[in-house]
């Protein structure tokens, strides 16, 4: 699959992905990229969020390949089974947050817990950090074999964002890209 051939659906997490952040980077890059606006980002409901992720997949007019960062990845996962079928031909997720930690943080819908185990209903990579504040990698490679998520192994890359150097972050779009490749248009 080309980026021609679908919608990519960018979805952030807490705080929203600022300018310099890869996933907006990758929304000015990629044609056929749109965010998934929320609400609130700084309040994170997550009823609020699966909602709006369920209606833009809905109203894309190509098969979706989702992207998402943080909390964003949670959303996908409790969205998943509430999408429209055969609508989703795939997801590329990164830095998944332990939302079942304690102490986990305070502004966010407590709600995102506990993270969803059912596999999800479409192709996915899921992209951890050893070194994710948010996360422990045992942790998300858990995640990822409960999801069917193939896991990538970002090696020491902090929560894969602005802040732990991954703004352009071309290896990542590489990695989409093949990703990308593996897809076919959802039947």
């Amino acid at each position: 699959m080309k980026t021609s051939d679908c919608d990519i659906l960018i979805v952030p997490g807490y705080q929203d992905s600022g300018t310099d952040h890869w996933q907006s980077r990758w929304e000015r890059q990629l044609s056929t990229a749109r965010r998934v606006r929320q609400e609130s980002w700084d309040f994170p409901n997550r009823d609020a969020w699966v909602a709006k992720i369920v209606e833009d997949v809905t109203a894309a007019a190509l098969p979706v390949v989702l992207v998402g960062h943080s909390l964003g990845v949670l959303a996908i996962a409790h969205a998943a089974p509430l999408l429209p079928p055969n609508r989703v031909s795939g997801a590329f997720l990164v830095g998944v947050p332990d939302a079942e930690r304690p102490g986990f943080v305070p502004a966010i819908d407590r709600a995102f817990a506990p993270i969803p185990r059912d596999p999800l209903p479409f192709p996915s990579v899921l992209v951890a950090s050893r070194t994710d504040p948010h996360c422990d990698y045992a942790k998300a490679e858990d995640i990822a074999y409960a999801w069917g998520s193939a896991i990538v192994d970002a090696g020491d890359s902090g929560h894969i964002n602005t802040e732990s150097g991954h703004g352009p972050w071309p290896e990542g779009l590489m990695r989409f890209a093949g990703f990308l490749k593996t897809l076919r248009p959802a039947t």
